[in-house]
């Protein structure tokens, strides 16, 4: 089982569920939980344990956010690529992606956690332009990742499980065109 895939079950995503996800307001609206958390934390010098309240409010936050919207009219929208791409990609030891979307995506993780770090200790030690320089380190990790997943669908989105990998031009540099 993908780390992914736990994680989904830990958040109780079943299909109905990723379908809201796939959303454009649910993605979209996934990245205030960062700033909410940073706020929360940057904000216990002065409200001490009652940090605790802001804190659950954006992890209760990120809970309900792929629960509260509507599944998308159309998935054809960016984010709702991406979402299917996410889901793809969770499912990979159980269908294979394409070898050109096997490195980068876990590489983008890498660098998104390597970022969380920064960003904890930023905040830590209330120093705001770390913390903003490594929130933008986890900002950049996480869209490029999406965007991997945008193409990593268009690439698995019309071949069934067992039928032979789709071989792009530049495996390297090409992205499907919209």
């Amino acid at each position: 089982m993908t780390l992914e895939r736990t994680i989904a079950r830990a958040f109780v995503m079943d299909d109905a569920r990723w379908m809201r996800h796939a959303n454009p307001w649910s993605v979209v609206l996934r990245f205030t939980v960062l700033p909410i958390l940073v706020l929360a934390f940057w904000s216990r010098i002065w409200i001490g344990w009652w940090v605790v309240i802001p804190v659950l409010i954006a992890l209760l936050w990120n809970w309900v956010n792929p629960r509260i919207f509507p599944p998308p009219r159309s998935f054809d929208h960016w984010t709702s690529k991406a979402v299917l791409g996410e889901r793809a990609w969770m499912n990979r030891d159980i269908v294979p992606v394409p070898a050109w979307h096997r490195k980068v995506p876990n590489l983008l993780s890498v660098i998104s956690a390597l970022g969380m770090l920064g960003v904890a200790w930023g905040v830590l030690i209330f120093d705001i332009w770390q913390t903003l320089l490594w929130m933008v380190i986890v900002y950049s990790g996480k869209v490029w990742f999406l965007d991997r997943m945008v193409w990593l669908w268009h690439d698995v989105k019309d071949f069934p499980s067992g039928q032979e990998e789709p071989v792009p031009v530049f495996p390297i540099f090409s992205k499907p065109e919209d």
